[in-house]
């Protein structure tokens, strides 16, 4: 393949729950294949769902370090965020000890412990949806408040403050963001966490970041603005990914009538069907690394500092892996999609977000059985690629 010859990344969805077209291009040779970034750097996508996972488990060879300038940015708003420093930028030992400090209250048993209240917010939010009348945006009524709210609850984050921090939170996982956005929203979500600590360690309450501060912070394990990196990841991605997923389902489903048939014919296949769904839209197109030394991938040699972009919405489409890839299939078991990631990194949240989407998915489908969209398909307002993938605005009726 010559210079002028390779494809860029990202690529912008044709249909916001499918890879877009261009996406072939990468596994024409192979599960590994080179790219071109925005700013002209020549990095490899990894496409091959066992490639990918091979990458993601080596934290030695393919490292998260954000800070360091080989890094690879997929888009400008990244530049920004080498500023921030938290476990999902890292790599072991120094991953390992903020991840532990975050671990036991994500386990299932904590997690299971939260059912009984996101249920009765979910049921409160479709009480309020119900009220309201068709037509309803179903992001900013639902699929943005369920998380929002959850997440909130978990960090000990007041959720009066939802409109202040989700309106800073859109720059950072938007693809189209520029470096002074990202940067300038950055800097103002900092200066909220920041305040919103030292409010705490004068006025605790019972949530994560109390713990925080109560067992990290005043001991001193933790910098204060270690743990303002920390609580803006935490907060970012806890709301507006599983937002992503929870539209995203939705919309998936309402596409596919068969398969939602069948759904609420078996309640039993939820579980299933969640995961296939995280399989499917693959919210969070991608993850970097970069080589820490010369190595090989699928017989690709990759250079020491070489960029490598593991491409997670084809990874999960890899006929190797996954029988008929392209076809939705809630039956399917999809427990090894590469949505969360894999390995040291995988998702901390991940149980949580699952949680969320069965409830969600579940109650409103049995509440609204005639719910449909009141827009076409190709009218929805999608993400732009370089970000969390989704749409903006799905409006409904029932």
């Amino acid at each position: 393949m010559s210079e002028t010859e390779i494809p860029e990344y990202p690529m912008a969805r044709g249909c916001p729950f499918h890879p877009p077209a261009g996406h072939r291009r990468y596994t024409e040779s192979g599960p590994v294949s080179a790219a071109r970034l925005y700013d002209g750097r020549r990095v490899w996508t990894v496409s091959g769902h066992a490639a990918a996972r091979q990458v993601l488990l080596d934290t030695a060879t393919f490292s998260s370090e954000r800070v360091d300038p080989r890094f690879p940015a997929t888009a400008p708003r990244f530049e920004s965020a080498r500023k921030v420093r938290n476990f999902i930028g890292m790599d072991p030992p120094e991953h390992t000890a903020q991840r532990r400090m975050l671990q036991s209250s994500f386990t299932m048993r904590k997690v299971n412990a939260l059912r009984p209240g996101i249920q009765r917010l979910v049921d409160g939010l479709l009480d309020q949806i119900v009220a309201k009348g068709p037509v309803v945006d179903l992001v900013s009524e639902f699929a943005l408040p369920v998380p929002s709210i959850v997440i909130c609850d978990l960090l000990g984050v007041p959720y009066t403050d939802h409109a202040r921090f989700e309106a800073l939170s859109r720059p950072l996982v938007s693809g189209d963001t520029s470096v002074e956005d990202s940067a300038q929203a950055f800097g103002a979500l900092g200066a909220y966490l920041d305040e919103l600590i030292r409010d705490k360690e004068h006025t605790p309450g019972d949530g994560l970041l109390d713990v925080l501060i109560a067992e990290q912070l005043r001991p001193g394990v933790l910098t204060r603005r270690a743990l303002v990196d920390i609580s803006l990841l935490l907060l970012v991605a806890g709301h507006e990914t599983t937002a992503s997923a929870i539209a995203l389902g939705v919309l998936t489903l309402l596409e596919h009538p068969n398969q939602l048939a069948a759904l609420r014919a078996d309640s039993t296949l939820l579980p299933s069907a969640v995961e296939e769904l995280l399989r499917f839209t693959a919210i969070a197109d991608s993850v970097a690394r970069f080589a820490t030394t010369d190595t090989e991938i699928a017989g690709q040699r990759i250079a020491s500092g070489d960029g490598v972009i593991v491409v997670i919405s084809t990874a999960n489409r890899d006929a190797e892996t996954f029988t008929d890839p392209d076809l939705l299939d809630l039956a399917r078991n999809s427990r090894s999609h590469v949505t969360f990631g894999h390995g040291a990194h995988q998702c901390i949240g991940a149980n949580v977000a699952r949680v969320e989407l069965e409830i969600a998915l579940g109650s409103l489908f049995t509440r609204l059985p005639g719910l449909r969209l009141a827009t076409a398909l190709d009218q929805l307002p999608g993400k732009e690629p370089g970000g969390v993938q989704g749409v903006w605005e799905l409006p409904v009726a029932w």
